[in-house]
């Protein structure tokens, strides 16, 4: 499971051993929502750019090809090729995220399907048996995703909720992992905090969580607009009541900056669609900042994307070609700018963990939180 190597401050320097190998941490796992990472890349790619975890989507994978047939050809790990971790998220975010029309009851959540529009139902036994067909390495619990802000009443009673979720799925998912045709018997599971913006709802929930002795714990619901300085509070105020013992996963987060400042507040792991996503629209990550390759000064500039980095794309590429193929619209554009945004931020994540170890965490955070969000000053 987990074992702590080494902190500055509370900055944790650790090691995560699964059934498919060992995730040094602090990480970032590469998000893949539909078991591809949106930009053309394979799991085969995934290992060109130092990935240590995918992860990828209960409810897209259920909804789309169906969890039963990937069950069929073995689980997400043979199906995709990817012989390494692979994280799934529950679902959860997305039913309330993406369903129009949804009816939250005590047994689960009923809402129409974001494709065409059909019923469907999940609960927190539904999402395990859906996580179990996909055989991932490690399970996210179902959990009710609460909009920021919301009224201290409605978050403190979706926090009860929650936690009662959250036992079910534990012993849903106890069951599952104990059948003789489970694809993967060792899956893990962990659970989610959850309180909005308030310190004393996430305090008693992390509390009453930690209680459960489960594989490991995440914050989640923030990240979703509300302010950098409230994520970074609530982070700071949850880190003294998570089990020290147990990896934490701060969901859908962020830029380099915030995840500085979360592994600064004892965050292990993090995960984010930013990379990839900005990639698709030309911003690219620098050692210097941020980059727009669409901006016509790169026209005929020969460097590579950074000068730092010895990514497969700055081996080879020169920004003129990049801009070139973004202009032209060909998708051999969004495939190598989403690799170098990918490959930068798991580089990223192997000058933290150095850090940690030689003692330099502070120098290195301070040096570059800001300036790795802000624009390039070349």
């Amino acid at each position: 499971m987990y074992k702590l190597l080494k902190k500055n401050g509370a900055a944790r320097r650790g090691e995560f051993s699964t059934v498919h190998g060992t995730v040094q941490t602090p990480g970032f796992m590469n998000v893949a929502t539909c078991a591809a990472i949106k930009g053309g890349l394979s799991a085969f790619d995934l290992e060109d750019i130092n990935c240590q975890v995918m992860l990828c989507n209960t409810y897209h994978l259920h909804v789309r090809t169906g969890d039963k047939i990937i069950k069929e050809m073995g689980g997400l790990h043979r199906f995709t090729g990817w012989t390494h971790p692979i994280l799934t998220d529950s679902g959860g975010f997305q039913v309330f995220s993406l369903a129009k029309l949804r009816s939250i009851k005590e047994e689960g959540v009923t809402f129409n399907c974001h494709i065409d529009g059909h019923r469907i139902f999940m609960g927190p036994e539904e999402s395990m048996r859906i996580q179990s067909n996909l055989g991932s390495t490690i399970a996210m619990a179902f959990d009710e995703c609460v909009e920021n802000p919301a009224k201290y009443e409605y978050a403190k009673l979706s926090c009860e909720r929650t936690t009662r979720w959250l036992r079910r799925c534990k012993e849903e998912h106890d069951r599952l992992n104990a059948l003789c045709d489970t694809v993967n018997p060792h899956q893990l599971l962990f659970g989610i905090n959850q309180g909005c913006t308030y310190d004393d709802l996430r305090i008693k929930h992390m509390r009453e969580i930690a209680e459960l002795d489960l594989d490991g714990y995440a914050i989640g619901g923030l990240a979703v607009g509300e302010p950098a300085e409230d994520m970074y509070r609530i982070i700071s105020a949850v880190e003294p009541y998570a089990p020290a013992d147990k990896i934490r996963y701060l969901m859908g987060v962020g830029t380099p900056g915030n995840i500085l400042e979360g592994v600064r507040r004892g965050v292990d792991l993090f995960d984010c669609v930013m990379p990839s996503r900005n990639a698709r629209h030309g911003h690219l990550f620098t050692w210097n900042g941020v980059i727009n390759i669409n901006n016509a000064k790169y026209e005929t500039d020969l460097r590579p994307i950074d000068g730092e980095c010895d990514c497969p794309v700055c081996k080879r590429f020169s920004r003129a070609y990049i801009r070139h193929l973004v202009k032209a619209k060909e998708v051999l554009a969004l495939r190598l700018c989403v690799m170098h945004n990918l490959y930068f931020y798991n580089t990223l994540m192997t000058k933290i963990r150095d850090s940690i170890d030689n003692d330099t965490f502070d120098a290195f955070c301070s040096e570059n939180v800001l300036k790795l969000d802000a624009r390039a000053s070349e």
